[in-house]
Parts: structure tokens; sequence; C-alpha cells
């Protein structure tokens, strides 16, 4: 059994850790490595789902790939993000992704089904979820009659 990549460890490059990426700055290009940690409701729990990461990046890649679009993608090949990387091959491949920076748009969009979390106590004071009218007599997790489309910010 694969034990699941919780944060990676790549020794003298500046590293900013998010909720499930740990994002490398290699000055004029980023390497984001997609780890296995698991988050809910912008907490992170202490376990993780083995190889999650790469099934995230997979994912990333197949959409830029049928998009079509200018992206910030560079390369998935580890060699090609420097020594400190390729020594980490075996546990970063597949995972991790040499990207251009560019500029950040601090917005997020989700599509909720459910009636959970900061959606369930705004509806309990207000009846709304972002702003957006429900059906009065919904139940914490309730499935919602139809999912609603909640951009919110993105944190730092």
């Amino acid at each position: 059994m694969r034990i699941p990549l919780l944060q990676s460890d790549i020794t003298g490059v500046p590293v900013k850790r998010g909720k499930v990426r740990d994002v490398y700055d290699l000055g004029d290009r980023l390497v984001i490595v997609a780890t296995d940690r698991i988050s809910a409701f912008d907490w992170v729990l202490p376990t993780g789902i083995p190889d999650k990461g790469r099934v995230l990046t997979q994912l990333t890649l197949f959409w830029l790939d049928f998009l079509k679009v200018p992206n910030h993608l560079i390369s998935t090949d580890i060699e090609q993000m420097g020594p400190a990387f390729a020594a980490q091959a075996d546990v970063l491949k597949g995972r991790s992704m040499l990207v251009r920076k560019a500029s950040v748009v601090p917005y997020e969009c989700v599509v909720r089904g459910y009636l959970a979390g900061s959606g369930w106590k705004e509806y309990r004071k207000q009846g709304t979820v972002c702003g957006i009218p429900l059906p009065s007599g919904l139940q914490d997790c309730q499935k919602l009659p139809e999912p609603i489309f909640t951009p919110s910010t993105k944190a730092e």
C-alpha cells in the first residue's frame, strides 16, 4: 500500500503551502506539487488519500489539453525542475508541474449541491447562501433542490 504524501520537502527552495498544494518559487517560474492532503470546510485533515495529488494533477493536465487555451504549464518533466526536484523524482513524478508565474485572480468557484458548512450557517440566519434565496425548511446537509453557483474570494 502506498503512503500518502502529506508534504513535499525540497531543501533550499522557498515554498508556500496551501490546503492541498505545495508551491515552490524558482524565481521566474514555480513548481506546483499536488500532495495527498485532504481538506474539508477549509480544514486540512490529518490523514491523506494515497495518490490523490497524482489524480488532481492528471485532471488538470486533461483540462489544459482539452481546452487548448494558453495557460501557465511549461512541463511535467521533473528533470526540468532542477536537481533538488530530480533527486526526489520517485515521490514527485505525476504530481508536479513546472509553470510560469502569473497574476493571481483571487476568486474561486464553488458549486454547492448540499446545504452544509458556512452555507448552512448563513441559511439559518437569512434563508440564503451567498445571497441566493433558498426554500424554507431545509435541514443541515440536505441536498439542495438544484445545485447553486457560489463564487468566493480565494485565500492568500
